[in-house]
């Protein structure tokens, strides 16, 4: 060791680390780089392979290049602090890019084609755009925490292991990442929607109202079940594709969630839930189980018509001819269906978003909601997908207003009755006067009766 120390010009080695190293059997001289232990991490992790392909990603555009070459024993917070501003400056030169390509294409846009000049001259900017950088995406603050989360895993089992004693990605301070409110389709957004085609957040929920219409709407559709489906009982996309018939109990009116569909890259396949909690057994109500039993009914007739053909899969919701629905054409299809039915745009798992809203309006328990939506802690279904409908924000305001007696407002009732109990008054003693000459007026009508003239 000493003689890789004089040679190399290094620093002696702290005694407690030496003493440390050699007890675990380790290389006294820490050579190992943060690239070679992710390497080597990533090769002994065993989870679904998304997870995998999201950790090889993280791995492969940000933290080889920032800190690989960097010693795993010497890494510090100062060195994930430079990285994440070196990720911060690179997303304002990506912008900056971006913004020169737009505005090139768009001054493309405006220059004729008809004439020698105009046609140099388009040749000239095309070639110009070409040699740009293309359109890229930044790196955003959730990407920025998935980094920091990679590597904090990564380096804790290199402490599990013994070869480090410190995580500096348990220090390193980044911005948060703040979620997108869930706000409702009201009429006064739907008329700005209208006028602007802007959202007014990228998560929007429909109206109760809404959800009606667009189940109207696709009422015919092949697929209707399964919209039917996530609009009220909030299923996840790819739980709603990978559901089997073998875990649908109609006649118990429940369905059991144990497995999904899922997409890594463009490429489908199955997996277990999400997570422990999305194993879980969901309640059907009368209406949802006449549903499936007609789309069961429809996916026999459609095995019978295409005979040897038809791949059995044992899904509910599958292709034309029995196979696997891919959850990215269906969120896809689900995008062209709101677009022609005209209501104000929501995505797929908005629809989800939506089903606990109308639950929670309904007065389920809270407990309830989130056991149905597979979440793990009540915490989650209240932060996330509790959006206020518009008359049940309006009754929580009256109930609330009730609670607080305030003086103002009973004085404000006070006058209000003796108002009415004045009003009651004056109506009685009108009708008393109106029925005291009611007989003096049929009196005096039977005397002129008598004294007319005969004729």
């Amino acid at each position: 060791m000493l003689t890789e120390v004089s040679g190399e010009k290094l620093p002696i080695p702290d005694v407690e680390e030496t003493r440390r190293r050699l007890k675990a059997g380790q290389d006294l001289i820490g050579s190992l780089t943060v690239a070679e232990w992710l390497d080597q991490w990533l090769a002994g992790k065993r989870i679904r392979k998304s997870g995998i392909s999201r950790y090889e990603t993280d791995v492969r555009v940000h933290l080889k290049p920032h800190i690989g070459d960097r010693r795993l024993d010497r890494l510090r917070v100062s060195h994930l602090s430079e990285m994440f501003t070196a990720i911060t400056d690179a997303n304002a030169e990506i912008l900056e890019q971006n913004a020169q390509r737009r505005a090139a294409i768009e001054e493309l846009a405006t220059v004729p084609w008809k004439g020698a000049e105009n046609r140099a001259r388009r040749k000239a900017m095309k070639a110009a755009i070409d040699a740009m950088p293309p359109f890229r995406r930044v790196t955003g603050p959730a990407t920025r925490q998935h980094i920091k989360a990679t590597l904090r895993a990564a380096l804790n089992d290199a402490i599990g292991q013994q070869i480090v004693t410190f995580n500096p990605a348990t220090h390193v301070e980044i911005d948060p990442v703040r979620k997108p409110k869930a706000l409702v389709w009201t009429d006064e957004r739907v008329a700005r929607w209208r006028q602007t085609g802007e959202k007014p957040s990228p998560v929007m929920v429909w109206t109760p109202e809404q959800t009606g219409a667009f189940l109207d709407f696709v009422a015919e559709h092949r697929l209707y079940a399964m919209w039917h489906l996530i609009a009220f009982r909030g299923l996840r996309r790819g739980e709603a594709c990978g559901q089997p018939w073998s875990e649908t109990n109609l006649d118990r009116h429940a369905l059991t969630v144990t497995g999904q569909l899922i997409q890594d890259g463009w490429e489908v396949e199955a997996s277990e839930p999400k997570t422990d909690s999305g194993f879980r057994v969901v309640a059907l109500d009368d209406d949802t189980v006449g549903v499936l039993e007609r789309h069961r009914k429809q996916q026999e007739a459609d095995r019978a018509e295409w005979g040897s053909a038809w791949v059995e899969t044992g899904l509910v919701f599958t292709q034309e001819d029995g196979s696997w629905l891919h959850p990215g054409k269906v969120t896809d299809l689900f995008e062209r269906l709101v677009a022609a039915s005209d209501l104000p745009p929501i995505r797929l798992h908005d629809l989800r978003h939506g089903a606990a809203t109308l639950m929670l309006a309904a007065s389920i328990d809270v407990k309830i909601v989130s056991d149905t939506l597979g979440h793990s802690d009540t915490r989650i279904t209240r932060d996330i997908y509790q959006s206020v409908l518009p008359h049940v924000g309006k009754n929580a305001a009256e109930a609330t207003a009730k609670l607080v007696p305030l003086q103002r407002k009973a004085e404000a009732e006070e006058a209000r009755r003796k108002a009415e109990a004045k009003k009651a008054r004056k109506t009685a003693k009108k009708a008393k006067r109106a029925k005291k000459a009611q007989p003096e007026g049929k009196k005096k009508g039977q005397k002129a009766k008598r004294e007319k003239p005969a004729q």
